[in-house]
């Protein structure tokens, strides 16, 4: 395995190399890290105004040094640099302890390209459909249990929603006293934050609580998980079933803890991701009664299209993932500049989709933008990032979004509790709707 390519920061960045690096702010790296964690949604564009398209922000440890790109071209450089010089997996290390050292996310190189192609078959056009109907009928079930007429909180509707998602269609358990089992230890492990992260980088922290507690709970549903792989292994059935776990035994040659570490990447990069998009969709529905009426027709007359868009559209102007994150392991020239080895780069795709040259009407929820003759350039809606690091799942993101639409809006008109919209709010790496998306639901008549 090559040995990781050491962070450019305080301690490796000399008077002259600093001078050529992109313009940046000089607030401490603490601060800036706090600004960065708390506020990028309105940090980044600050910065933008001030420094221009490419600026340089200093984050922990080591006060690193990070370029970030706001450009659709200058992302396309880095989405299309050779992987073996823009390491992602070096860029996700804070989620070392957490997805494990296998994770999809995390390895580069030739272990990057193994297992990519081993998840591929999960994952292309003939699974994809196998998925649909058993996301449809959770998704029916789901619904059923809204509360009429009364205020409540979508966004944890969703949650639950897609976490039975991921452990009866990715990992394929549908016993009920496993289930029971696995919901609150799973609840635990997706709600990890920023702060257990730092665990990844200071590793002495993971000997007290909370992170120990956190590991516990890890523990635990990694003892259910690798149960669920060896009961796998020898199910005579294994070629019938349709679940995400069994077409990757079926498809490819895993160890067990690389099976169960890409499992967990499934189950957090696919919970609160999704249930998050899906959340936005349903806030800027319940505010705008015109595109609420599209929408249902669109769920009544099975105009799978729309939906999808509605998804599409929802990821643009909501970004729930503001920037991904690469690591050089050479000297490159990247937006004009010369960086160094070490450089951490991160294009932010928050400010791609919020700028007027790439969306007009960028401020605006607006999903026929996606089904036009003429729909946004290439490199300007990148939720998913791109290049060989594009996310994997999503097309299983976009399909999960497409059922839950349809079988929620096919049943129901929602309104917003409060006229005035909701603000982000970074929740882990995620920015969430500040008030959970309140909604009203009344049955359609």
């Amino acid at each position: 395995m090559t040995p990781p390519t050491p962070l450019l920061g305080a301690r490796t960045l000399d008077r002259e190399t600093a001078r050529s690096l992109p313009p940046g702010s000089r607030l401490p790296t603490f601060v800036q890290t706090v600004m960065f964690a708390r506020h990028r949604k309105t940090f980044f564009p600050q910065l933008r105004a001030k420094y221009g398209d490419v600026f340089t922000i200093r984050l922990v440890p080591s006060s690193r040094v990070v370029v970030v790109l706001s450009r659709p071209d200058h992302i396309r450089e880095v989405f299309s640099t050779p992987p073996s010089v823009v390491h992602a997996g070096e860029g996700n290390t804070a989620l070392a302890p957490i997805m494990g050292q296998h994770s999809l996310l995390l390895v580069d190189d030739d272990d990057h390209v193994r297992m990519r192609r081993q998840l591929m078959p999960a994952f292309n056009g003939h699974a994809l459909r196998g998925y649909s109907e058993m996301i449809a009928v959770l998704a029916r079930e789901a619904v059923k249990t809204w509360p009429i007429g009364t205020p409540f909180r979508l966004h944890e509707r969703m949650r639950d929603l897609t976490l039975e998602v991921i452990l009866q269609v990715v990992f394929g358990v549908t016993d009920s006293d496993r289930l029971d089992r696995l919901r609150p230890l799973v609840e635990k492990v997706v709600s990890v934050g920023p702060v257990m992260m730092l665990g990844a980088f200071y590793p002495k922290l993971l000997k007290l609580p909370p992170w120990r507690t956190f590991l516990q709970a890890q523990q635990q549903v990694d003892e259910i998980l690798y149960d669920e792989i060896a009961r796998r292994r020898t199910d005579p059935e294994l070629a019938e079933r349709n679940d995400v776990l069994s077409k990757l035994l079926a498809a490819g040659t895993w160890s067990d803890i690389e099976l169960r570490d890409q499992l967990v990447t499934l189950l957090l990069a696919g919970h609160e991701t999704t249930a998050t998009s899906l959340a936005w969709a349903f806030h800027e529905l319940a505010r705008r009664p015109d595109q609420l009426q599209a929408a249902q027709q669109a769920a009544d007359t099975n105009n799978a299209d729309y939906l999808e868009a509605m998804g599409k559209e929802a990821l643009r102007l909501h970004p729930v993932v503001y920037q991904v994150g690469r690591r050089l392991t050479e000297p490159t020239t990247i937006a004009g500049y010369r960086l160094p080895r070490g450089t951490t780069l991160m294009a932010a795709m928050g400010l791609v989709h919020a700028d007027e040259q790439n969306f007009p009407g960028a401020g605006t929820f607006r999903p026929e933008r996606f089904l036009t003759d003429t729909p946004p350039a290439a490199g300007t809606w990148i939720p998913f990032g791109g290049g060989t690091r594009r996310c994997i799942g999503a097309g299983f993101s976009l399909l999960e979004s497409t059922e839950i639409l349809r079988a929620a809006l096919t049943q129901y008109d929602v309104r917003a509790v409060r006229p005035e919209a909701e603000t982000a709010q970074p929740r882990n790496v995620t920015l969430v709707p500040s008030r959970g998306c309140e909604v009203i639901a009344t049955k359609r008549s």
